[in-house]
């Protein structure tokens, strides 16, 4: 409607328009000419609200797939990401390489921004309306296990780091510690699974 005003305003006769000169007459059709095509140009924009969610919706469903990658290949290479090795030091004092689950924080995104499962929580949350509706108890317990889970085994990652520290620790207790985190990080991976399952990522 407003393209077909402004057509109708172009065309109209000076008198109309309230002009007597030819010249300004045709300065004035130009003018709107120009006019129609930037309206045109502004009708033709995409939303960028709607651009920006889209490309944050598509973000998050990466980080989702990411991060759950992740925590297969922490898995899969469980002993060797758990392992400290020190170089370039003497070793006349104890062994040179140490277990330690401080590896588990970082793929759980608890230690970098950059994490694809930094605020998995909020994440995965962001992507709920993609949930079908018969699927939405699992995907809210899956979301429920992931959270659980990752706290614990960040817990026992941090608990670990000092369980030969304190006092009646040792060697032995971070292993505990270590087996304790790894169930925990099977359950958030396979959390993820179902999330992933769910929103057929």
């Amino acid at each position: 409607m407003l393209k077909l005003s402004l057509l109708l305003l172009a065309c109209s006769t000076p008198t109309t328009i309230g002009l007597t000169s030819p010249t300004n007459n045709n300065q004035v059709r130009r003018d709107f000419i120009g006019l129609l095509g930037g309206i045109g140009s502004f009708v033709l924009l995409p939303d960028s609200s709607s651009a920006a969610s889209a490309s944050q919706e598509q973000k998050d469903k990466d980080n989702i797939v990411k991060g759950y990658d992740r925590l297969q290949y922490l898995l899969d290479n469980w002993e060797k990401e758990t392992t400290v090795c020190r170089t370039g030091q003497e070793t006349t004092f104890g062994d040179r390489c140490e277990r330690t689950p401080l590896k588990v924080m970082d793929y759980l995104g608890f230690k970098d921004i950059r994490d694809p499962l930094y605020k998995a929580d909020l994440t995965m949350m962001r992507l709920k309306n993609l949930v079908p509706d018969d699927r939405e108890g699992d995907f809210y317990e899956a979301m429920e296990v992931f959270n659980q889970n990752a706290e614990e085994a960040s817990s026992m990652a941090f608990i670990s780091s000092w369980g030969e520290a304190n006092p009646g620790g040792g060697k032995d207790r971070v292993q505990v510690f270590i087996e304790r985190s790894k169930k925990n990080v099977i359950a958030s991976r396979d959390s993820l699974k179902t999330v992933i399952d769910v929103l057929k990522l």
